[in-house]
């Protein structure tokens, strides 16, 4: 994929930007002059965080030296304790390999990233297709396995499976997302795609599951026996996600979709 450019400064609250900002001083502090950028990405960027959102950073150094690193762990703590901030500490020569061996992971940073600080270091990266190809079906049976395992472990208790769901609904629309846009039908953003998706593949009563989805993402308990349902809702549009990457592998024809 081409290299989108970064989104406009999103709406966030007054607690994530003090964070955020705090903790960008901290690794301009920490890190100096080998800070070469601090770049927002995911839902945060969109501004679409919800109360089970992670905050995701990528960090960009020239190098990473132990003394440094140490400055940067307590104000670290505090802003994961705070608003589940999760840093990548990535080195500006790793950025191409990094990009091949994580592509989904940097497809999704080339789609939707708000630079908070320095220059964008990703301006000139591409994703080559068949690597988010292979990635993107390596993450939707990664998904598919941990959800029956999920299953198995928590379908005895509606919120802890609710919780894992939460988990998993932000991996599945980035990937719907990549998908869309592989197929040169790129959405809105990843919600709407995951949304057109689901119809798409002309799910039971998906208006009804994006609802349920909804709520747990708030933190509100699913009715009894609605998050044991979902599970399945999601293991069959895994399936039918895998099928669509499937044929743009070249592995499967189109008519057996």
């Amino acid at each position: 994929m081409t290299t989108a450019k970064p989104l406009a400064d999103p709406q966030l609250s007054p607690e994530v930007r003090k964070i955020l900002r705090d903790f960008v001083g901290a690794a301009c502090n920490s890190f100096g002059d080998q800070l070469r950028s601090v770049t927002l990405f995911g839902s945060a960027a969109e501004g679409k965080l919800r109360p089970t959102s992670d905050v995701n950073l990528v960090v960009v150094l020239s190098a990473f030296e132990k003394t440094r690193a140490d400055q940067l762990s307590q104000p670290l703590r505090l802003s994961q304790a705070a608003i589940q901030l999760r840093p990548m500490f990535v080195l500006d020569s790793e950025i191409p390999d990094a990009t091949r061996s994580f592509a989904s992971k940097f497809a999704d940073i080339l789609r939707r990233r708000v630079v908070l600080y320095g220059d964008d270091s990703f301006s000139t990266v591409s994703v080559p297709r068949e690597a988010e190809i292979r990635q993107l079906r390596q993450q939707l049976l990664n998904i598919t396995l941990r959800l029956r395992a999920a299953y198995v472990a928590r379908s005895l208790r509606e919120e802890q499976l609710a919780s894992f769901i939460a988990g998993v609904i932000g991996p599945l629309r980035s990937t719907s997302a990549a998908l869309l846009e592989l197929e040169g039908h790129p959405a809105a953003s990843p919600e709407r795609a995951f949304e057109l998706l689901g119809l798409d593949f002309q799910l039971p009563a998906w208006d009804e599951a994006l609802s349920l989805i909804a709520a747990i993402q708030d933190v509100r308990l699913p009715p009894s026996g609605a998050a044991q349902q979902l599970v399945f809702q999601l293991l069959e549009f895994a399936r039918l996600a895998a099928a669509r990457l499937n044929f743009l592998s070249g592995e499967v024809p189109r008519e057996s979709l």
